[in-house]
């Protein structure tokens, strides 16, 4: 029998959470002013005048604005010398004092007014003609930008966002930690609430309630909870799976503490284990080990990619993305998004680097009657990689002893 799953309730589980204790500080001004300034040689070194930085999570890491993108544009124009400028609607006017965390210029627009004037208004002023732009930015934002000035020359600042973002800071590290460790312990507990006859989206509730109880304001950034022949399918079906004895479980969630990311998922089993679904696990756990073991400074983040493959082929699966066999990446990077450059895939041949961080997640599908994924996070350090969160030891005891 597996140990740690089922043999308690929803209701036991939520009573016994706290409150997480060790709070990792959030980023402070000082950081801010570093990053900006990362920012501003990375954009000289483009050859651009100023840097457009569109709302989402960019934004977020440069200005503290933590607000999604909409038809509306809110953007920071960042200078390769003088002021930050801001530049959001006039009616937002209150709430945009409440988030920047950082001193700008601020310019607003009222709903009849055009914000790509006030944009190219302030390059201008900035005295250049080259604007290097935020890669996430919507397409029709930086149309506009160029109508308003037609001598302008767009350039891609993912090379600039990309510089700044991959590489994470103590503190930056320490969030993340966080966060993953938080969800761990949720996953830990959403294991003891498993019982014949739950629905997933039972599960999910509570996953959802946990996360929010144990310190994420926001409960679950997403979450997955597949069981049997659903778990063959790596981000699930349109369907609320039933548990029944026997099946396997695979639970892939995540939270954000200050808006950085965990995403772990585990999968095991609930009741008895057949050869081949133990096989595919130890091999899964294995290629996990291959990977992590493969990670040191310098190395292409494809070679990543390739160390787990190397184990999945050998033992007869693919090969590339042919199933049974791995369908997708290794790994993404990780951080304000939950997905971002760098990707542990072939072809993406970025130099790792301490402070990188990225999942561990080279799924193995088996079409039609089961999936086994592993995912857990490390960071890159001077010599090889440090996991923020230990993997799972075996199918039947998925979660190591705390």
């Amino acid at each position: 029998m597996s140990v740690g799953i089922g043999g308690s309730t929803i209701e036991k589980q939520l009573a016994a959470i706290t409150p997480w204790a060790a709070i990792a500080a959030p980023i402070d001004a000082s950081e801010r002013a570093d990053r900006l300034e990362k920012a501003r040689r990375l954009t000289r070194d483009a050859g651009a005048a100023a840097l457009l930085i569109g709302a989402g999570d960019s934004l977020r890491y440069f200005t503290g604005i933590a607000w999604g993108a909409s038809e509306r544009l809110v953007a920071l124009l960042l200078p390769v010398d003088g002021r930050p400028v801001v530049v959001a609607p006039a009616f937002e006017r209150d709430t945009l004092a409440a988030d920047l965390k950082i001193d700008a210029d601020v310019r607003l627009w009222e709903e009849d007014q055009s914000p790509a004037v006030l944009v190219a208004d302030a390059l201008r002023q900035a005295g250049g003609d080259t604007l290097a732009v935020d890669p996430a930015m919507p397409f029709v934002f930086a149309e506009r930008i160029r109508a308003a000035a037609p001598s302008l020359s767009l350039v891609h600042a993912a090379p600039i966002v990309d510089g700044c973002r991959m590489i994470k800071s103590p503190a930056e590290l320490a969030l993340l930690a966080q966060a993953k460790q938080m969800t761990l312990e949720v996953q830990r507990r959403a294991a003891q609430v498993l019982a014949p006859g739950i629905r997933a989206s039972q599960v999910i509730r509570f996953i959802d309630q946990a996360h929010r109880a144990i310190g994420a304001p926001a409960g679950s950034y997403f979450c997955a909870v597949q069981f049997g022949r659903s778990t063959s399918v790596p981000h699930g079906l349109p369907q609320d799976d039933v548990l029944a004895e026997d099946d396997l479980v695979l639970i892939d969630t995540g939270c954000r503490v200050d808006g950085y990311h965990s995403d772990i998922t585990r999968t095991y089993a609930f009741g008895r284990v057949d050869a081949d679904q133990r096989a595919a696990w130890d091999l899964e756990h294995e290629a996990q080990a291959a990977a992590f073991a493969a990670v040191e400074p310098g190395r292409p983040c494809e070679d990543i990619d390739a160390a787990a493959r190397v184990v999945l082929e050998r033992a007869g699966l693919g090969p590339d993305y042919r199933l049974p066999g791995l369908p997708h990446r290794t790994g993404h990077g990780i951080g304000l998004s939950i997905h971002e450059a760098a990707y542990l895939v072939r072809g993406d041949r970025t130099p790792l680097a301490p402070g990188m961080c990225f999942s561990n997640e080279p799924m193995i599908v088996f079409p039609g009657r089961f999936g086994i994924r592993l995912e857990d996070h490390f960071h890159v350090t001077d010599d090889g990689a440090a996991w923020f969160t230990q993997p799972s030891p075996a199918i039947d005891r998925p979660f190591a002893a705390s």
